[in-house]
């Protein structure tokens, strides 16, 4: 170990080059995975392939591409470990949740509820998490991001033409791409098993922990009440976590009746 001497005695400076040195070197171990070494796509071409608003497009890229895509950017500082593993954590859990990468493959109405997803958890303060805030300051999102992001999905859209009875082999296969990556019928995901779910009283599934705003509710999950949580369940219960919307009448009654089939 390097020391240099000094009036008031030895100063460790090459403790401190040490530290460094190591630093680096335990940043090569890569607790979760590695996520440096997946192809990366140029920046350039992200989301461009997706018919999206211009101003929501720049935002995604600016703001969430760092974890939510292939095209990460990795600052000097993300190759010192411990930091480098946290943020590596974070970009494999984001890839996971949400690739921007990948949004071309597919279909609408999976690309529409994560559209729908992003503005609702951006609204709610949820997206970019705190602890993410606190490393990557550019990361947070100003009035004008959210507002770029909020022409996702627009609201106060009027459905047009009659509402046929659900069809539940339709409302499995919109379950299976809108719903599987939180629910399950007989396990608890990050949202609890949706078996027996008709009928039942919100927040009762024993174990699974529960917003206060599902667990005081007193709602039964009827055809009237699923509707109107699919449609918009921030609107139905503010405070909950789920965050979730169903836009389309069919698609609801379709889910209906999906989920009354899971006795």
């Amino acid at each position: 170990m390097l020391w240099i001497k000094a009036r008031n005695g030895m100063k460790p400076i090459g403790a401190i080059l040490c530290i460094l040195l190591a630093s680096l070197a335990f940043a090569r171990l890569h607790l979760f995975g590695d996520p440096r070494g997946e192809l990366r796509q140029p920046r350039e071409e992200l989301l461009q392939s997706i018919p999206l608003p211009d101003s929501a497009r720049r935002t995604l890229v600016a703001k969430c591409a760092d974890c939510h895509s292939h095209s990460t950017r990795w600052p000097i500082y993300s190759r010192f470990a411990p930091i480098s593993w946290l943020i590596e954590h974070d970009v494999i859990e984001g890839r996971e949740h949400l690739n921007l990468s990948k949004l071309n493959e597919l279909p609408a109405d999976q690309l529409q509820a994560i559209e729908q997803e992003i503005v609702q958890q951006t609204a709610k303060g949820a997206m970019p998490p705190l602890s993410y805030r606190l490393v990557h300051g550019h990361a947070s999102l100003g009035t004008s991001d959210r507002e770029a992001l909020a022409k996702l999905a627009p609201t106060g859209a009027v459905e047009q033409g009659p509402v046929r009875v659900g069809d539940a082999e339709r409302g499995s296969a919109l379950f299976g791409r809108r719903c599987s990556g939180c629910h399950a019928a007989d396990s608890d995901r990050e949202g609890p098993h949706l078996r027996g779910a008709y009928g039942r009283r919100a927040g009762s599934v024993p174990g699974f922990r529960y917003s206060s705003a599902i667990r005081n509710s007193g709602v039964i999950w009827t055809d009237s009440t699923l509707d109107t949580w699919l449609h918009d369940s921030d609107s139905m219960l503010p405070g909950s976590t789920m965050g979730f919307s169903v836009p389309k009448a069919q698609d609801r009654s379709d889910l209906v009746a999906f989920l009354k089939t899971l006795r």
